[in-house]
């Protein structure tokens, strides 16, 4: 960063630009984090050379790895907010620190085409217009620069493609009366295909306007990915029998992508989306149950296909000769062996990381399936070296689910870059796929989930595995097996570039008991929200790590608490351990972004805190592993308690820790991207106002919507990203 940095923090010298919920039933015995009594921190590894470890991320530096101790880490630039902080509120507006403005580059609607009229905002829009229209509820981007040519240029800061991830819809303002249910069944299907088309993900050209940047309407770049792109099945699951469908029958394509929360990207220039929370989405009734193996129930149930499909889309009658509307209806319905005339098999074409490139507009996205399927947060990459694997870190976003690592098996070559998808076919076919167990010394080792290693077999109990696509297609499983640490919703991921450390959100877990508190989930309490007690880790925490020797391929790692969320008025014995006040304490820690110069960015999706403050953007400075204190806790409930050893990181203060924006009613603070000049910063304000299931709430009076943001006064509210400068 530059211009934006020179406010946001100083640097003792500068450098160049470096380019750049669905819960489900885990039925495992697998230790939980209950079972983690202590914590031993150690830093052992770090990366040679400060700014340069930065640089190699996306370059692929030659630098040499090296051992040492925290002692001998390079000291790097030394960063200083120079920002003050933004005050807690609930005003329906974006609340930046004087000096800081914001722009709206990308509304729910707006068109991505000059021909397409500007959005009407109250539901007469017509489904297909969101062919090329962006889509709703903006989440996880990504800037990738571009030079003239139209090519992947890191450096560029003044053109470029934005890809943007549409997690959801709030179906109440996305039409004109809401969504039209007669007996369960959605009976217009007009609805059902702008709700389809609105998902998904959208890919635009920004250039710099002024100090802001804006959309280029008439660029043969931009465009919508949505349910209804033909996509490709790569990597080891592809052929499987599991993945085969009536619109697939050889089980190497699939239709659309869905859930797309936070993402990834590659070190040759392409856009990686991942798929959430998909399982809702898809209808099966119990009557299914009859025509199920036992080792297909098992994995229906782990994955939480068991509902009516949260949008109810399987339901329009009659269907379309291609079955728009019936492929989300996930049952045996045919009179196929192998799912070849129906879509009982359509959910496992979902769950997976898919890559998309910016750069050609008319490529297939590929799904990668070497990186597993499950409820993909995102896949951040880690360092990047000439001559070492390619790894990619990732969370499995719903209570006591996993933290994952995908290491390639091929070597990054630099040459590979600007590959596009044949060099995805490289990297991200062919790999290891590793989950994550913590150990109670505070160590932690990465288990493969290959057939044959780690109790993954054909024996294995519940869940019996037939071969390697099958223990990709059921991470989930396979994880259980081989005796993963369930974790507390894991969401985004950060690396630090200065020292490679790997951080991760675990957003909170209302399910916490007090008999199974730990040392890295040592907090029960309760957190009382307008009177109404909310029990367990209600506030959520992050949680960091770094790889053995700092190689991003190691198979074992120490770890820490980095902060741990809290009320400023918290009990500082028990919950406020981080020991934060009025400028910055918050509450569900969700996104993640570290910029290039180490400046770690926190955002919150909250509905906890909420009574005291919208949702928020911090800015810290982060240390290292093991730079904290070990505590002692007592937690307690009426005349219960339970003791527990901890060790927190050093405590960040106000020097190093401030709310930097709060945003506007009923809104997720999401989405992070930089333009590599730093002088603008791209955040992404997703559904604000989405509560609309209120007593009160009337699509007919805006005067009982939460949000009327952005335009103000009685208009609908829209997700959109902004652009801060």
């Amino acid at each position: 960063m530059k211009e934006l940095s020179k406010k946001l923090f100083t640097s003792s010298h500068e450098s160049a630009p470096t380019p750049i919920l669905a819960d489900t039933d885990n039925f495992s015995a697998n230790p939980a984090f209950d079972q983690v009594l202590a914590l031993r921190l150690s830093r052992r590894a770090v990366l040679q050379g400060g700014m340069a470890a930065a640089a190699a991320l996306y370059f692929g530096s030659s630098a040499m790895l090296r051992s040492a101790h925290a002692d001998d880490q390079p000291a790097g630039p030394s960063l200083k907010l120079k920002f003050n902080a933004v005050v807690k509120n609930k005003d329906d507006k974006i609340t930046l620190p004087a000096g800081y403005s914001w722009s709206i580059l990308l509304a729910t609607g707006d068109p991505l085409a000059a021909h397409i009229s500007p959005y009407a905002n109250d539901g007469t829009d017509a489904a297909n217009s969101f062919r090329q229209r962006a889509g709703d509820h903006n989440d996880g981007m990504h800037f990738f620069g571009m030079d003239k040519e139209g090519k992947w240029d890191p450096q560029s800061a003044e053109r470029g493609l934005l890809c943007i991830n549409h997690e959801a819809i709030t179906a109440a303002f996305l039409h004109q009366q809401g969504q039209t249910i007669v007996d369960g069944k959605r009976t217009s299907d007009a609805e059902v295909m702008k709700e389809m088309l609105a998902h998904g993900m959208s890919v635009v050209e920004v250039r710099r306007n002024g100090k802001t940047f804006s959309v280029v309407k008439n660029s043969r770049w931009n465009r919508r990915i949505t349910t209804f792109t033909d996509m490709k099945i790569t990597g080891p699951a592809a052929r499987s029998p599991q993945l085969i469908t009536k619109y697939s029958l050889t089980a190497t394509r699939t239709r659309g992508t869905l859930a797309n929360c936070a993402n990834g990207h590659t070190p040759w220039g392409t856009y990686l989306t991942c798929e959430e929370n998909w399982a809702g989405f898809f209808r099966r009734t119990p009557a299914d149950d009859a025509k199920r193996s036992a080792n297909e129930l098992v994995a229906l149930k782990r994955y939480g296909l068991n509902g009516k499909g949260k949008e109810l889309w399987a339901t329009v009658e009659p269907d379309t000769a291609d079955n728009r509307f019936g492929r989300w209806h996930a049952a045996n319905t045919g009179t196929s062996n192998d799912g070849s005339d129906d879509y009982r098999n359509a959910a496992n074409t979902y769950g997976w990381v898919v890559e998309v490139d910016p750069f050609n507009p008319d490529s297939t996205p590929k799904k990668r399936t070497a990186l597993g399927r499950f409820a993909h947060e995102g896949a951040w990459p880690g360092p990047v070296f000439t001559g070492q694997p390619l790894v990619w870190y990732m969370g499995c976003d719903s209570r006591h689910e996993y933290i994952y690592k995908y290491v390639s098996s091929a070597l990054w070559d630099p040459k590979d870059a600007n590959g596009g998808l044949a060099a995805g076919d490289k990297y991200l076919n062919d790999g290891k796929l590793y989950v994550a167990r913590f150990n109670a010394d505070g160590s932690g080792v990465w288990l493969e989930l290959c057939m044959g290693k780690n109790g993954i077999n054909t024996d294995s109990v519940p869940y019996n595995f037939k071969d390697q696509a099958d223990v990709l297609i059921n991470a989930r499983l396979a994880a259980d097996a081989a005796g993963a640490t369930k974790m507390d919703r894991p969401e985004w991921g950060a690396v630090n570039p200065r020292n490679g450390e790997v951080y991760m959100t675990l957003t909170n877990n209302a399910l916490r008991a007090l008999d199974k508190v730990d040392a890295a989930n040592p907090r029960y309490y309760n957190d009382p929200k307008n009177g109404v007690a909310q029990k367990g880790n209600a506030n959520g925490h992050i949680i960091r790590w770094a790889e053995q020797d700092a190689l991003p391929n190691a198979t074992s790692f120490e770890w820490d608490v980095f902060l741990f969320a809290a009320r400023e008025n918290a009990d500082p014995a028990t919950v406020n351990l981080s020991a934060l006040s009025s400028d910055n304490d918050f509450s569900s820690p969700d996104g993640l972004w570290f910029a290039n110069s180490g400046l770690l960015w926190i955002e919150t999706d909250d509905h906890t805190y909420t009574d005291v403050s919208n949702c928020m953007l911090l800015a810290a400075i982060p240390g290292k592993v093991g730079d904290g204190q070990s505590r002692t806790i007592i937690n307690t409930d009426g005349d219960k308690l339970n003791t527990i050893n901890t060790h927190i990181g050093a405590t960040l203060g106000e020097e190093k820790l401030r709310r930097f924006m709060v945003g506007p009613v009923d809104c997720e603070i999401t989405g992070l991207a930089e333009s590599p000049d730093g002088r603008a910063l791209f955040v992404n304000i997703q559904h604000p106002g989405e509560t609309t299931s209120g007593k009160n709430f009337s699509l007919n009076d805006p005067a009982t919507w939460l949000s009327h943001w952005p335009a103000g006064g009685t208009s609908r509210p829209r997700s959109a990203t902004i652009v801060i400068t």
